[in-house]
């Protein structure tokens, strides 16, 4: 049986403040009327008999107002990527010897969702039949720093499963540069197909305390707490995926985002006429490229340009567009407080 995974327990620390520890990212209606999870958990719906999303313990009553009827696994504490798809295949597999994952984060926007959805049956398809770890690629369309890229053993061919040679962590802009014009490199847009078999076999190789605990939480969840507090901090891509063997890839052009910072937010917002991107009650005068979202508060600017302005809650951020990825800057900054 197919299921779809969602990963849904980070804690979006580079939306802030609009993100918080309370009311993640993945909650929020950035891409449109319905929350980034609910999204994510309709599009599993698509390839999936089964949908299930995995979220921290502290955000479970909120993600079940905005996902209503799908089931929730709850970690105890957020450990990364691969304790949460370790504890999502030990669950399934129990239940379902034959599980087959669909693994997809709650934080992608996707515009053409039906391209998607024909990338994802391939890739199920893949690892249903041949026992693959089969991921979807996304081309390229500028040289992004922020993401991480893989590289295919020959030309990505769209809708076609093509072998992954290595994964590559977030480049600098020349090496990126490099990787847009060669042609077999992708955005690893962190979505794979597999066997839950296949990955608790891959996790007991690579990072068998992990696979342990997952397995005993699996069959006693009473023991969670205390397993998962001595569990590593580290993504399913380092722990698994870098090492594997057998791992593919279906590129698909299908106007893909990650929803990671404030500057992802034009692709799924769209631009004015000054390029201006502008959620809430805001008036940008002689001012272009800035994207600012309010909640509420009127926010006017004149004569400012490439910013990120934003008002939610109790906080106001102001922040160049070029740096939008240093928000983590200023969470340091508010450790301890009460704005978090």
């Amino acid at each position: 049986m197919r299921h779809a995974v969602i990963l849904a327990g980070g804690g979006g620390t580079r939306l802030w403040p609009a993100s918080r520890r309370a009311h993640p990212k993945q909650l929020l209606a950035l891409a449109g009327s319905d929350a980034l999870v609910t999204t994510a958990a309709k599009l599993g719906g698509e390839v999936a008999a089964n949908v299930v999303i995995v979220t921290a313990a502290e955000q479970g009553a909120a993600t079940r107002k905005v996902a209503p009827g799908v089931t929730l696994i709850e970690e105890p504490f957020g450990r990364n990527t691969a304790a949460a798809i370790g504890l999502a295949a030990a669950i399934l597999v129990a239940r379902d010897p034959d599980a087959v994952l669909a693994v997809l984060p709650a934080d992608q926007h996707v515009t053409d969702r039906a391209g998607m959805v024909a990338a994802l049956e391939t890739a199920l398809v893949a690892a249903e039949t041949t026992d693959v770890i089969a991921t979807v690629g996304i081309p390229p369309t500028y040289p992004e720093t922020g993401f991480g890229y893989l590289e295919l053993a020959g030309p990505a061919v769209p809708g076609a499963v093509v072998p992954v040679v290595r994964f590559v962590e977030k480049p600098d802009r020349a090496t990126a540069e490099r990787y847009v014009a060669a042609g077999n490199y992708l955005w690893n847009a962190a979505i794979f197909c597999a066997r839950a078999q296949r990955l608790l076999d891959e996790l007991a190789h690579h990072l068998p305390a992990t696979a342990e605990a997952v397995i005993a939480i699996a069959n006693d969840p009473s023991s969670a707490a205390e397993r998962y507090a001595a569990l590593a901090n580290i993504s399913i891509d380092h722990a698994v995926m870098e090492k594997a063997a057998n791992v593919v890839t279906v590129p698909a052009s299908v106007g893909w985002d990650d929803i990671g910072s404030w500057a992802a937010l034009p692709a799924v917002r769209g631009r004015d006429a000054a390029g201006n991107t502008i959620v809430g009650d805001a008036i940008i005068l002689e001012g272009t490229g800035n994207i600012v979202m309010t909640d509420g508060t009127l926010v006017t600017a004149l004569g400012v340009s490439d910013l990120v302005i934003v008002k939610s809650g109790d906080a106001i951020l102001v922040i160049p567009k070029s740096r939008a990825q240093d928000v983590r800057a200023i969470i340091e900054a508010l450790r301890g407080t009460t704005y978090l």
